[in-house]
């Protein structure tokens, strides 16, 4: 019943809907994808991530300080050694784009991958089915190219709180953000080698005031409690020993 109301809701605001979204496309502030390199060598762990905007670190200045450089730092935080990362990932990017760019893109070895997909899925009305197959295929060449053992879906944020989008376009993709998620866990159920992770409590009850200039991304703040959350996981996932759960 909810989503028969969504989808008349749908249809009876698709005028302003429509509108809404044009205007959000065309006074968007554009901010860059964080600077700095995209890999790092590291013996403790080696971690592949693949994603849009948010894997790329828009809303950071630096890789530093983006979901990355935060990811590492917390992963060697727990295991006493550094972690080695490679990052594929390109704002604006669906997940069947992302799929397209990581099947031509050179892999180094991994033990984990992340992806970060979703959002603009969402954004532009990609059935979730035709997501998650991209992101079944892009799990799939993760373990047969890189050797990854263990791969953590993130969920798609809270889109209801974006500051950027008006109401009643925030609520919108909200419902639709909140289908995603739902379609992305019962796709891994039972599967021992895959997770989905939801975003922590904090980035739920306050993502406005954890998020960048533009009222779309995670500012710095944001990607420091993103990366920790991860870091538990990927701990966890693997069975690894922590000697440290400081940031």
């Amino acid at each position: 019943m909810r989503r028969l109301g969504v989808l008349l809701a749908k249809i009876v605001l698709a005028p302003l809907l429509i509108l809404q979204g044009r205007r959000v496309r065309a006074t968007a502030l554009r901010l860059p994808e964080a600077a700095g390199p995209r890999a790092a060598e590291g013996q403790a762990l080696r971690v592949l991530i693949v994603g849009d905007s948010s894997a790329a670190g828009v809303g950071a200045a630096h890789q530093d300080e983006a979901l990355a450089g935060c990811l590492a730092r917390a992963l060697a935080a727990r295991l006493g050694r550094p972690v080695g990362w490679q990052l594929i990932a390109t704002s604006g990017h669906r997940s069947e784009q992302a799929l397209a760019a990581f099947e031509t893109a050179e892999l180094a070895p991994a033990d984990v991958l992340v992806t970060a997909l979703g959002v603009n899925d969402v954004v532009g009305q990609v059935a979730p089915s035709r997501a998650l197959a991209a992101l079944d295929r892009i799990h799939a060449l993760a373990v047969e190219r890189a050797g990854v053992r263990l791969s953590l879906h993130c969920a798609a944020p809270p889109m209801q709180q974006f500051p950027l989008l008006p109401q009643p376009l925030r609520w919108f993709f909200g419902r639709q953000a909140a289908r995603f998620n739902a379609a992305l866990a019962a796709s891994v159920a039972g599967h021992a080698s895959r997770r989905v992770l939801q975003l922590p409590e904090a980035m739920q009850r306050d993502a406005a005031g954890l998020m960048a200039e533009d009222g779309f991304h995670p500012g710095p703040r944001g990607y420091a409690l993103w990366a920790q959350a991860l870091a538990d996981q990927i701990v966890s996932g693997l069975g690894l020993p922590s000697r440290s759960m400081a940031t």
